[in-house]
């Protein structure tokens, strides 16, 4: 016996040749010895895990980031020269940016656990023809299982005896609806969603009985392969992680180039000694990094989980927030995403017309129209008869109790329940007049349920089935009350029209019997019924689904539907969804029997998707990303955990999601409403405008700062501003300044926009020159105050002192300036701010009247305190500095 048995060796097999290759007996099951030995051999039935990444290990991961590491050499640096100072500051600066993205980075992935908790704990097996149970783990190929209702199926299973066996599989294919096992042979190429002999795995038996030999275990299962898919697929990097990646190398780069040039200028040009030097290196390396920057895009990200978590959208995973502004397109699963994952009756076919019924879900609340004109039920008798045999002839139990109903059975018997109390009727009170005397319960192999009831000095048999099934045993049809001859052709055409809506149809009928008829046989049922009508059910879209659509299509973001059910099913949610073009689907199988340049086209050709598996999903979500696509994968079940993980972001549902599908996505949408998605999109487009409004603001600060110190060094002059001083700029005023831009609310027409390039740099042309700009402006007013002071008399520290207090408050109306990036500031709006931008603006200022007036503040930062006059000046240098930054904004403005 082989150890790789492929479960699609299995469905197209004949029972015999099963038992001879996995040696065992049908009826007898395996004995205890060669069950040991199998044991032994291939190993328990589990998964395999991978050790989670240890806390030290995620802490280390904080540093991996180019400025830290150039951060981190300055502080070893200024240790070894003795410069306690600076470098306790820049390791407090290490280590704040470090604790932060720890704590925020939050737990490890769990995906692969919560695949192992979906596992059956125990079997009933049969050994040596004993019945048994045991654990789970110790099945082998080749037991016979045996399965009853209410079971998790604990391995994948070749059925060999199916008893009105059904099982729930929306855990492994997305769909509601229950799977009706049988076991007869299939073809070859029948896709996972239609192998009806074999039962997978972490699945649910709902009612019936069944027997059935382990084909396969552990991670040769489905629910294994997609749990080998978790541990195969790498998350990508965020498009803004790439870009800060990209942006801090560079940065880092040019940093310690330049510095690198200062050093040998003062060197050999000026004779200045190399300790000195190195210094004065070390500090313009603290003046160039924006050290804030770090800590300014977590808490930025932080607040946009804390936005979009009043929006029901739980962010697990930071960088989600930001990746979502660039999304591109949504590959997004059907059943219980954009439907709301509950069967209703839309449609009922009666021998007078078509009736429409309004209302969805299982609840009692619609009401039935006929050319648009309601029909009150108890005025309809054929409706009424309907309604009563969907009661009757139903094995589900609805409880419409608190305004909130409860389904236990199936779902389609649901949307019967439902629709019978549209009309007034619950089993509670009918079965007070019809007394059930027998069933002939629904199997897969004749497609039908009878029950014989008594009223009174009557009795009737009501069916429901499939409408090919019935039809051939009716002969009559009700028509307002009275039998006319079976009219085959008209129901053909309704059934036609049904299944073009893309709704699954049953087909109801009943006859009357005799009162001394106690039992019901199969001879009672296949001739002389009388057919009350069709009905046409659906598992419905959402109202909310539909408008989150048009948004998604004005903001330039397209939605892929990709299902497993029908395909026909599939295009006509997608046409009331406004998803595709209302006209072309491709399956599963469609898709494997492209070649690679017909798949690639057709996957941006084509939005609607069905009877695909995991590996299709995550195929698809594959190759949109390689053509540059920023791919969001939406789903609840296991089935879209390996794409959800491999998607730039996924999007698992809260309510009805697997705790698999949640562990491998990024966000979580607590209401599970498709429209949470566009307000979480909206939510990213915004922070990542903040992201930019920070850089904006911060970067021309260390520019000013930098260009200070690198024109004293090539001027062979005292330097304005120390490193210590710089560094206090940089962490406290720059830092709470650019903070209070993470809070800067949604631009207009932001949801107008398209999608956030993935390849757009992060600074334009534009943005580039109006940092050099302002960076030469900070510069130039820190020299002039400078050299002012100076040539006033005043000491060293004074001249320092007001140098730095003029960069600040040049920093607090540059503030104010960064809040529009292409729209003037002298407005009311952009000169009054936000209540962060206030808040901050006065922290900034407590903290630098600390700096300037505070005894030890003054002996650590070599500060002295400024008189009226000095203040006077900064405040005249500061307003002129903002006139001239809003002067050339506003030119720019008037040249486009």
């Amino acid at each position: 016996m082989k150890k790789n048995n492929k479960l699609h060796s299995w469905h197209d097999r004949m029972d015999t040749d099963i038992c001879n290759e996995l040696i065992t007996s049908t009826e007898e099951g395996l004995t205890l010895v060669e069950a040991k030995n199998r044991l032994l051999k291939f190993g328990y039935n589990t998964l395999p895990s991978l050790p989670p990444r240890s806390a030290f290990a995620r802490l280390l991961s904080q540093l991996n980031n180019a400025l830290i590491l150039v951060l981190l050499a300055a502080a070893v640096a200024t240790l070894f020269l003795d410069q306690i100072t600076d470098s306790v500051i820049i390791f407090g600066v290490i280590l704040i940016n470090t604790v932060i993205g720890f704590i925020q980075e939050g737990k490890a992935e769990k995906a692969i656990a919560a695949v192992h908790s979906m596992l059956s704990l125990h079997a009933t097996v049969l050994r040596e023809n004993k019945r048994m149970i045991i654990p789970a783990s110790e099945l082998v190929v080749g037991d016979l299982v045996l399965l009853q209702s209410g079971d998790k199926i604990p391995a994948d299973l070749r059925l060999l005896r199916s008893k009105n066996l059904k099982v729930n599989e929306a855990i492994l294919t997305g769909e509601s609806n229950t799977a009706e096992k049988k076991t007869d042979v299939l073809a070859a190429d029948t896709p996972l969603a239609e192998q009806t002999n074999i039962a997978f795995s972490g699945t649910l038996v709902t009612s019936g009985k069944g027997e059935g030999i382990v084909v396969a275990i552990g991670s040769q299962t489905e629910i294994g392969k997609i749990s080998q898919l978790l541990t195969q697929v790498q998350p990508l990097m965020t498009p803004l992680i790439k870009k800060m990646s990209r942006f801090s190398q560079w940065l880092s780069g040019f940093i310690l180039v330049f510095a690198g040039a200062l050093f040998l200028i003062g060197y050999f040009l000026h004779q200045f000694s190399a300790q000195d030097m190195f210094m004065v290196a070390v500090g313009i390396v603290v003046a160039a990094i924006p050290e804030g920057l770090p800590v300014i895009l977590t808490v930025a990200l932080a607040i946009g989980v804390q936005r979009m978590a009043s929006r029901y959208a739980i962010i697990r995973k930071l960088p989600a927030v930001e990746t979502l502004g660039s999304v591109s397109i949504i590959c997004t699963d059907k059943t219980g995403t954009l439907t709301r994952n509950e069967m209703s009756v839309q449609k009922i076919c009666l021998a007078m017309g078509n009736l429409d019924v309004s209302g969805v879900g299982y609840n009692s609340d619609g009401c039935f129209y006929f050319e648009d004109k309601e029909v009150l039920p108890q005025t309809n008798h054929d409706l009424l008869t309907l309604g009563t045999a969907c009661v009757l002839c139903n094995d589900a139990e609805l409880d419409f109790q608190d305004n909130e109903s409860k389904l236990q059975g199936d779902p389609m018997e649901g949307a019967l329940l439902s629709l019978a109390a549209k009309a007034g009727l619950y089993r509670h009170q009918l079965e007070e007049q019809f007394t059930l005397k027998d069933v002939i319960p629904f199997d897969a192999e004749h497609r039908f349920m009878a029950t014989l009831h008594h009223q009174e000095q009557s009795a009737f048999i009501y069916l429901k089935g499939a409408p090919e099934v019935i039809f051939n045993f009716c002969s009559l049809q009700l028509h307002n009350q009275e039998y006319h001859a079976f009219d085959l052709n008209y129901w053909q055409q309704k059934i036609s029209d049904l299944a073009q809506q893309g709704l699954r149809t049953l087909a109801i009928a009943y006859k009357p019997a005799s009162i001394n008829h106690e039992k019901i046989e199969f001879s009672d049922v296949v001739s002389d019924l009388i057919l009350i009508g069709i009905v046409g059910i659906i598992d419905p879209p959402r109202e909310e689904a539909v408008q989150a659509v048009k948004e998604c299509r004005a903001a330039n973001i397209r939605v892929k539907m990709i299902t497993g059910d029908h395909a026909i099913t599939a295009l006509a949610i997608a046409r009331q969804l406004g998803i595709g073009d209302g006209q072309h689907v491709l399956t599963g199988k469609e898709l494997h029997e492209l070649n690679e340049g017909c798949f690639e086209q057709s996957i941006e050709s084509v939005d609607v998707f069905a009877r695909t598996s995991p590996e299709d999903k995550l195929r698809l979500v594959k190759a949109l990303q390689a053509k540059g696509y920023i791919v969001a994968m939406t789903g609840d079940g296991v089935n879209d955990a390996p794409a959800l993980k491999r998607a730039d972001i996924g999007v698992a549902m809260g309510h009805k999601g697997t705790e698999v599908a949640k562990e491998a996505a990024e966000m979580v949408i607590t209401d599970d409403n498709f429209a949470s998605i566009v307000a979480a999109v909206k939510e990213g487009r915004t922070v990542y405008d903040n992201l930019k409004k920070a850089i904006l603001f911060l970067l021309p600060s260390n520019g000013g700062e930098t260009l200070s110190l690198a024109i004293a060094i090539i001027m062979g002059s005292t330097l304005p501003i120390t490193p210590v001083q710089i560094l206090w700029v940089n962490m406290t005023c720059s830092v709470a300044l650019g903070l209070a831009l993470a809070f800067e609310p949604s631009e207009p027409h932001i949801m107008k926009r398209s999608p956030i390039p993935i390849h757009e740099s992060l600074l334009s042309k534009y943005l580039v020159w109006r940092i050099i700009f302002v960076s030469i402006l900070f510069a130039v007013s820190v020299f002039i105050v400078f050299y002012w002071a100076l040539w006033i008399g005043e000491s060293l520290e004074m001249a320092r002192t007001m140098a730095v207090n003029t960069l600040v408050l040049l920093e607090i109306f540059y503030l104010f300036s960064s809040r529009y990036i292409h729209g003037p500031s002298l407005t009311w709006k952009g000169v009054h701010g936000t209540k962060p931008i206030l808040i901050a603006i006065g922290l900034v200022a407590f903290l630098q009247l600390s700096f300037t007036y505070i005894p030890f503040m003054q002996e650590i930062f070599k500060t002295e305190a400024l008189n009226l006059w000095h203040n006077v000046g900064i405040g005249v240098i500061g307003i002129f500095g903002f006139i001239v930054i809003e002067f050339e904004k506003l030119t720019t403005l008037f040249k486009k």
